[in-house]
């Protein structure tokens, strides 16, 4: 197995760097393989097998042989078992997952743990849901016996972002496997690590070869391999909503296999006279600026209502001037750098375009010393509504702040974007919390905190922001079909 001795102030490992298909490490079939940069200091961490589109074809036949083989007579019991183990697993190793995290994506170590515990949570969460996924019997006729049954759908390509790289990894295969079904999982290019000392957990949780297939690679090649791939059944995506069309036509263009796509977003974030200024503040933070700003659902959009805008602004700038921006692996840090120098670039394109279009920067703006990928947390103010920083998904630590007059301007504004991811309302009253909260449209709407997300609470997306559910039970319908069983009783022919 090809593996790299990797260590950091808080773990050391042997990182696994080949493809993990049917419970072995290999190489690539073209012997390709691609660096991994460390974000803080731009420096090459270790390289990672490659795999191309023959890859591809052999992981999912892998899967294919598992699904129709072994995993089809494993009971919902053991699957759940499996599940639970693999949980147990990830928490007795939740150092190492999360220096891992925090080296190849910058994430603020701190940060990391959390998301390890949730991934491990959300695995341990769906275990519980294998042996409950049930079905029922409909009465028609009283010579006709029917039952409705949920089945799994098959072979799932699954291809996760680089922003939440363990986490999305659990939020992946907890619901496909819990269903029944074999997975391929393709990592992001930038942040493939965790996710290989995580299949090593796969095979250690006792899962039958093929079950669960994790390669590295590109999504100009492997991603779109997957998405197009005709013994593919399903393709559950997590990025941008222009990769996510990409898929959506290639899975239409091959056997029309089914589609879930977890998209951006551009959230509003709409702050009343009459909340708690300090309690918003706080949310309104961490709303835009965790996880370096770098979250499809960050509260980008931040409407504040005219007669407490100007004090809002002065204290929301002094309590993103204490966001501590530095080393990922130092405990007080908040926000690291930028995932990669692609994205560095790109966020700090908006904020010069924010600046051209006229925008004021009331903080930030700037790249933060000079190795690393590291940004500014960022406040625009005197922006309107067709400014690019206010239409388009910048996916870093920049937000643009304007007022509103009264409820019905909030709702409007709010809603005015092509997204609909989520959305966020700060008030002390109830009427105004649940009013606005209908009308946005918005898959989650949260009142009076920001990014609190929880396995047991759907996930997803409104308009371009995606189609289809994350977490809860509403999670497992993407990996499940529904059969129709008739049967006639009795010896009457027909006619």
């Amino acid at each position: 197995m090809s593996t790299a001795q990797l260590k950091t102030a808080h773990a050391s490992w042997e990182q696994p760097t080949g493809l993990f298909i049917n419970n072995e490490w290999v190489n690539g079939v073209d012997g390709k393989t691609f660096e991994v940069v460390n974000p803080a200091d731009e420096t090459v961490i270790t390289s990672v097998a490659e795999a191309t589109e023959k890859d591809v074809d052999i992981a999912v036949a892998a899967a294919r042989k598992a699904f129709e083989g072994a995993w089809r007579k494993e009971t919902p019991e053991n699957r759940g078992k499996l599940l639970r183990k693999l949980a147990d697993l990830m928490e007795a190793n939740i150092d190492k997952l999360a220096a891992c995290e925090s080296l190849d994506n910058g994430k603020a170590i701190t940060m990391a743990k959390g998301d390890v515990g949730m991934a491990a949570a959300t695995l341990r969460y769906y275990g519980g849901w294998a042996d409950k996924i049930e079905g029922k019997v409909v009465d028609t006729t009283p010579d006709t016996f029917n039952y409705i049954k949920k089945e799994p759908i098959g072979v799932c390509g699954q291809i996760i972002p680089w922003n939440f790289p363990i986490l999305m990894w659990a939020w992946k295969i907890g619901p496909a496997v819990a269903a029944g079904n074999t997975v391929v999982l393709k990592t992001a290019e930038q942040t493939p690590l965790s996710a290989l000392i995580a299949a090593n957990l796969i095979k250690e949780a006792g899962f039958p070869p093929g079950v669960i297939n994790i390669i590295s690679g590109f999504g100009k090649v492997a991603g779109a391999a997957i998405s197009a791939h005709m013994d593919v059944d399903k393709v559950a995506f997590t990025g941008s909503t222009v990769v996510g069309r990409t898929i959506m036509k290639a899975a239409a263009g091959s056997n029309l296999k089914k589609v879930t796509l977890e998209l951006g977003g551009k959230s509003p974030n709409l702050v009343f006279e009459d909340a708690d200024i300090d309690n918003a503040i706080s949310w309104v933070n961490f709303g835009i600026f965790f996880n370096h700003g770098q979250c499809c659902c960050a509260g980008s959009r931040i409407y504040v209502q005219e007669s407490i805008y100007d004090k809002f602004v002065q204290r929301f700038k002094e309590r993103a001037a204490k966001n501590v921006v530095g080393d990922p692996f130092d405990a007080n840090t908040f926000q690291g750098p930028q995932v990669s120098q692609v994205q560095f670039d790109r966020i700090m394109s908006y904020i010069d375009a924010g600046k051209t279009a006229g925008a004021t920067v009331e903080i930030g703006g700037k790249r933060k010393g000079e190795k690393g990928y590291f940004i500014e947390p960022t406040i625009f103010s005197n922006v309107s509504e067709d400014m690019k920083i206010m239409q388009e998904e910048i996916f870093g630590p920049v937000c643009s702040i304007a007022k509103f007059k009264n409820k019905e301007d909030a709702i409007r504004l709010g809603n005015a974007t092509t997204y609909g991811l989520a959305a966020a309302v700060h008030t002390s009253n109830l009427n105004t919390a649940i009013e606005v909260s209908n009308a946005l449209r918005a898959g989650t709407v949260w009142v009076n905190t920001y990014n609190t997300l929880h396995h047991q609470l759907p996930f997803g997306g409104f308009k371009e922001s995606g189609i289809g559910r994350e977490l809860g039970e509403a999670a497992l319908d993407n990996y499940l079909q529904t059969k129709t069983v008739s049967i006639r009783l009795g010896d009457a022919l027909f006619g």
